[in-house]
């Protein structure tokens, strides 16, 4: 018999009819053909060479697994296999579409297991476990394929030269090397752990969205298995237990049973798995990708008043623009719709979303932030342009309430018209919902070093409120219970973190990235009972916002991921035309470049803690290295002018101080200024003399200098030694980013002293002379390596060029040239610039716009009783 017959439809392969091509890989090609004599359709794989008695009869073996998550094997021929017909895509394609919810993934590979562990029963080792091999069913029930080219456990097979998956075939091994075994890519005799390792890199790639292991070459894929350790920053904390026990490279070490591993799962709310969804009727929900129709169930079960009895889980995506962290997704306390911000080319957007549809519309197009509601769930009420205002969530103006400076950070409204926010930097206040001046109802404890009041929540009576208290020593920061009546405020708990509470009679708060629930009595006004977990890996901002919300019926709206590598270092020339990356996407904000051009540092919070460290990226090789290590944040990196250190600020003693740490890893790390205030260093003088600092705590907004050498400057109070930081400039108003010309001449900084950002240039190390250089608006000034431009932000987010000269304290600044548009990465995101003129530039990643809001209904179903 031809072993390879040319097939095409309508063509006979034995007694099978071919029907069309379903795909062809390494080992032969796949069609769907029609069984007549069963009237049913089957998949043929036609493999390239004719299989051996002893194929056969292992086959038939396997062709007696009789399990729902197995794909059935019907038949045997010379060189084909005849299989059950999956309908649905690959696991391969539904992680192309980026990281699976975490519940969503736990559901599949639970079925994953049930497979592997009724294979391995029975004596079976699949070998070549990959995303491909799996089939994502229209109800989201999980099939693993090709046990049929599986190995019996009681054969001793090694892997050798002649093994077919060292054949040189085009495409087969790169598509199965990634998840070999250590072990196996040895050569060595295989068992059944080889399935868990396989089992493991799956379900990493599944919860990232990234290959584990691969390479240019089948060698290099192979040699990252042997030698490459996970990036376990990027792995969800509720699986890091499981996946660390499956990819131990030494297999006495590793898991042993597949049967165990759903166990090693760290416990929260039940995974959602495919039978419930299979059982709400959301088929095909896997694959929408953008939006989960649960919502259809929803509109249906709960919003219709029908209250349910179990937890409903599903994802709600943002639609338009990328969701920022200015505040969480805020829940209407009617729990029908969310209001959040997303940014929209460039501009933060304040848009509502019904949760029992699938509108979602705009509410205003200014720079939002913070979006709360009314108690009747009818107005929004929201941040901007230094403002504090509402609008209807039907739409309409916005209409302004009061004046609101500063960062802003929350909101919260009450049945008697009462509106409490907090302006980021300094205590709560009260305003009327109808707008008028507001009140401060709190007073920092300057004593104890709190320096902003933030988070403001109203409990049920409307006179209480919580609120979180941040404090120069962060082991200070606390969640405390205010009271409209009285001074007096009660400490509820250590935290960094915002709170809430939420009916029926809970406080939620975060620990690390967990969301916790735990009893409170609205009337004694404190917990009664334990906290729970609720929900893993929940988003925050680095000034403590968790990105969650709550009605008071039941409805919790959370994200997961939107804030983990999203700012990729990209250079750009001058004409704003990409011309290569730094590294992957990360969450960091200080990009610089060393001296002589061949490294940059910055800064990246790691995913799990929430901390910063400054990491050193080598040009040439293309590699990071952590620089600092320690259990506190290290921030704002700045070179020394020969290399040889990096300045920073780290919190490690309570208060962010200035430290400085060698390059060449001798030595222990300095501390350079151990101001009271939190200081974070901005530049370094080209000769050595001078670090810039500035105070980064909402207290104070000057600009400070340190020197750093022996010798003696003039005053007009007579001389004094450098040795001590002593105030630069000090105004009323916010002066920052403070960067030092290279000849040492002149200092740029930013100030808003007109009521918005504009950049300035003032003589150094004096100050004197003093020219504004942005004529409507700007911030973030770098100056270019020889000193003849200055580059800053514009105020609509372009790069932006000035010629710059002068000498003995006069400067001639040219007309600003706008460049090209540039999308600044948040929070204190900065950009350098290299000596031959290309901008390193922390860019938002907008592949975020994939990351949906989580939302549970009934969600206090799930806790512990």
């Amino acid at each position: 018999m031809e072993l390879k017959p040319d097939l095409k439809p309508g063509a006979k392969l034995g007694p099978y009819e071919i029907v069309s091509a379903i795909g062809k890989g390494g080992m032969g090609e796949v069609w769907k053909a029609r069984d007549p004599r069963l009237k049913r359709d089957v998949a043929i794989k036609v493999a390239a060479q004719q299989f051996t008695d002893r194929f056969e009869r292992e086959a038939h073996s396997i062709a007696a697994l009789n399990h729902s998550n197995i794909c059935t094997l019907y038949d045997v021929g010379p060189n084909y296999l005849v299989m059950e017909l999956v309908e649905g895509p690959t696991l391969a394609e539904r992680i192309l579409q980026g990281p699976i919810p975490l519940e969503e993934a736990l559901g599949m590979a639970k079925q994953i297991a049930d497979a592997l562990e009724a294979a391995h029963e029975k004596g079976i080792i699949h070998r070549d476990l990959k995303p491909a091999n799996i089939k994502i069913r229209p109800d989201g029930s999980v099939k693993v394929l090709d046990f049929g080219l599986a190995k019996a456990a009681n054969e001793a097979v090694e892997y050798g030269p002649d093994s077919p998956t060292m054949l040189s075939v085009a495409g087969m091994l790169i598509g199965t090397a990634g998840y070999m075994a250590p072990e196996q890519a040895r050569g060595k005799v295989v068992d059944k752990r080889a399935d868990i390792w396989a089992f493991g890199v799956v379900l990493y790639e599944m919860v990232t969205g990234q290959r584990l292991f691969e390479g240019d070459t089948v060698s290099d894929t192979l040699a990252a298995v042997l030698t490459r350790e996970p990036d376990w920053t990027r792995v969800p904390a509720r699986v890091q237990k499981l996946l660390r026990r499956c990819l131990e490279k030494d297999p006495k070490r590793r898991l042993r049973d597949i049967g165990d591993a759903m166990a090693l799962v760290e416990s929260d709310e039940p995974a959602t798995t495919a039978p419930i969804r299979s059982r709400l009727g959301m088929a095909g929900w896997i694959a929408a990708g953008v939006l989960l129709l649960s919502t259809v169930v929803v509109s249906v079960a709960y919003f219709r008043g029908q209250q349910p009895s179990q937890i409903l889980r599903f994802t709600v995506a943002f639609g338009k623009g990328t969701f920022v962290a200015a505040g969480p997704p805020a829940v209407s306390p009617d729990g029908r719709r969310v209001a959040y911000v997303v940014r929209v080319e460039g501009k933060s957007e304040l848009w509502v979303r019904d949760l029992d549809s699938l509108a979602a519309r705009p509410l205003s197009t200014e720079s939002a932030r913070y979006p709360f509601w009314s108690p009747d769930s009818r107005t929004v009420g929201f941040f901007a342009g230094g403002k504090l205002k509402k609008i209807d969530a039907a739409g309409g103006p916005a209409l302004t309430l009061c004046d609101a400076p500063g960062g802003n950070a929350g909101g919260t409204w009450n049945r008697n018209g009462l509106i409490l926010f907090s302006t980021g930097g300094s205590s709560i206040f009260r305003v009327s919902a109808a707008g008028g001046n507001p009140v401060a109802v709190t007073a920092l404890n300057k004593g104890s070093g709190e320096s902003s009041h933030m988070f403001p929540w109203f409990l049920p009576d409307g006179r209480h409120f919580l609120y979180t208290a941040f404090a120069s020593d962060e082991e200070k920061n606390a969640l405390y219970i205010g009271d409209l009546e009285s001074s007096e405020r009660h400490r509820l708990m250590l935290t960094k973190f915002n709170a809430i509470y939420a009916s029926p009679g809970y406080l939620l708060f975060m620990r690390e990235h967990t969301l916790m629930a735990q009893p409170f009595d609205t009337g004694k006004l404190q917990t009664t009972g334990d906290a729970f977990p609720v929900a893993e890996q929940i988003d925050s901002s680095e000034h403590g916002s968790g990105k969650f919300s709550a009605s008071q019926n039941g409805v919790l709206v959370y994200t997961s991921g939107a804030f983990g590598g999203n700012v990729q270092l990209t250079w750009f020339d001058r004409s704003g035309k990409p011309a290569g990356t730094v590294g992957g996407p990360v969450e960091m904000q200080w990009p610089a470049i060393s001296p002589d051009g061949k490294t940059v540092a910055f800064d990246r919070r790691d995913a799990q803690t929430g901390l910063y460290d400054i990491w050193l990226h080598d040009l040439a090789r293309g590699t990071d290295s952590r620089f600092t290590s320690n259990s506190r944040n290290n921030e704002f990196p700045v070179w020394s002018p020969v290399g040889n250190y990096i300045a920073f600020n780290s919190d490690r003693n309570g208060t962010f101080n200035v430290y400085r740490k060698s390059t060449g890893g001798t030595g222990q790390d300095e501390v350079v200024d151990k101001n009271e205030l939190t200081m974070r260093p901005t530049d370094w003088s080209a000769d050595g003399h001078y670090l810039l600092e500035e105070p980064g705590n909402g207290a104070t907004h000057d600009i400070w200098v340190v020197p750093m050498a022996t010798e003696h400057i003039g005053e007009q109070a007579g001389e004094r030694a450098v040795d001590k930081p002593y105030p630069y400039l000090r105004t009323q108003f916010i002066q920052s980013e403070a960067k030092l010309s290279p000849n040492g001449q002149w200092v740029a900084y930013h100030s808003n002293e007109t009521k918005r950002d504009e950049v300035y240039v003032m003589t150094f190390p004096n100050p004197g002379g003093k020219w504004q250089i942005s004529l409507s608006g700007g911030h973030n000034p770098v100056w270019s390596r020889d000193g003849k431009e200055l580059f800053f932000i514009s105020a609509d987010n372009k790069m932006t060029a000035v010629g710059i000269k002068g000498t003995a304290g006069k400067l001639e600044a040219g007309v600003p040239q706008a460049l090209f548009d540039v999308r600044l990465g948040f929070g204190n995101a900065s950009f350098d610039v290299a000596k031959d003129g290309k901008f390193l530039i922390g860019t938002r990643v907008e592949q975020n716009v994939s990351v949906p809001m989580t939302v549970v209904v009934n969600w206090a179903a799930g806790l512990k009783k």
